[in-house]
């Protein structure tokens, strides 16, 4: 449960329409291409970049989305030179159409070393997302065989969405200066929800290109992943938001990567602060009656009925609760002799 605090502003309240481009600031544009989840859209960003535009993020690769494009360059955007395209993390919903906009615009890629290789791996490597020991993960944290099979393969179908991704790219890095046409933006990166994801921030006109560190409304996914079983995210995610409110105004205007932009960055990060401390409590409570597993505290966290894409975030968003409490040593792990793993009170 988030905290209920004084509204968020939001200059601008409507969002645009398929193939519409709202301008932001001056030279400075956001459009919403469709995705077909629950969360059913990805902001994309044009920045004016001298006689251009630089293009931020893409959506999922799929037919629909091409199509998009392909309208948006006919139409809105008709004859208008693109320079470059930024990506700010790797997950589809941004990279997707990395490599086919690069080609088809003949245009660099610009993003983060661990997006980069992230992405070729995935995009090189799908195989890898059904190794046996990934279903072994989900099944030593309590998930029944036939679920962890399911879940495993199909709810990772979502990081396949992907093109081709492009052979070479131009590394951008937290600490960088990114001149973009007149705009000057300090390069920052967040973890947590993506390793080493990118934001962008001008201190000239105050404005904070946050990706899906920081969202109004909604939490971003903070996951344990099968190849890190023991990584700790939320712990990385808080202490990223936390730099934010150190660094940025709390009167930026923040451009997110899903829903509307907003001012009051400094009083949703500690709304997202306060969202995750409450689910730690709810795991605190339960481990405090009995040895409890990820699977047992999927429902205790998430109420709703859920398919197996959305079963596969929300336990491994339950595990990052659960590797976070377990960094302190506030609770242990319980390895029983089969290897399942439970959370308790030491």
């Amino acid at each position: 449960m988030i905290p209920q605090n004084a509204p968020l502003e939001h200059p601008f309240a409507t969002a645009p329409a398929p193939g519409e481009l709202i301008e932001i600031a001056p030279g400075i544009l956001w459009a919403r291409f469709a995705l077909p989840f629950r969360l059913d859209h990805v902001n994309v960003y044009f920045l004016k970049d001298g006689d251009g535009w630089l293009i931020i993020d893409t959506g999922i690769d799929n037919p629909e989305t091409r199509d998009a494009w392909r309208a948006m360059l006919a139409g809105a955007m008709q004859g208008e030179k693109i320079t470059g395209l930024i990506i700010t993390h790797h997950h589809p919903d941004h990279i997707g159409l990395a490599g086919w906009l690069c080609e088809t615009l003949r245009i660099p890629l610009l993003t983060s070393r661990t997006t980069f290789l992230s992405t070729t791996t995935y995009f090189n490597s799908p195989e890898l997302l059904a190794a046996s020991a990934y279903s072994d993960f989900f099944i030593s944290h309590g998930m029944s065989d036939e679920i962890a099979a399911l879940v495993s393969v199909q709810g990772h179908q979502y990081m396949r969405m992907l093109s081709k991704p492009p052979l070479t790219y131009r590394r951008l890095a937290a600490g960088d200066r990114l001149q973009v046409g007149t705009r000057r933006f300090n390069v920052l990166s967040g973890d947590g929800h993506c390793p080493e994801q990118l934001m962008f921030y001008a201190p000239e006109d105050n404005i904070l290109l946050a990706a899906d560190q920081v969202i109004e409304k909604i939490s971003p996914n903070i996951s344990v992943t099968a190849f890190e079983p023991d990584g700790n995210p939320l712990g990385d995610f808080i202490r990223s938001l936390q730099a934010l409110i150190e660094d940025i105004p709390e009167d930026a205007l923040v451009l997110s990567g899903h829903r509307l932009p907003f001012v009051g960055l400094h009083q949703r990060c500690r709304e997202l602060i306060a969202h995750h401390g409450y689910r730690c409590d709810l795991i605190r409570g339960e481990a405090a009656v009995r040895p409890v597993s990820a699977a047992e505290l999927v429902p205790v966290l998430f109420h709703q009925t859920l398919s197996p894409h959305e079963m596969s975030f929300a336990f491994s968003e339950v595990l990052a609760h659960m590797n976070y409490l377990a960094a302190d040593g506030e609770l242990v792990w319980q390895i029983d002799a089969e290897g399942h793993r439970r959370l308790t009170t030491p």
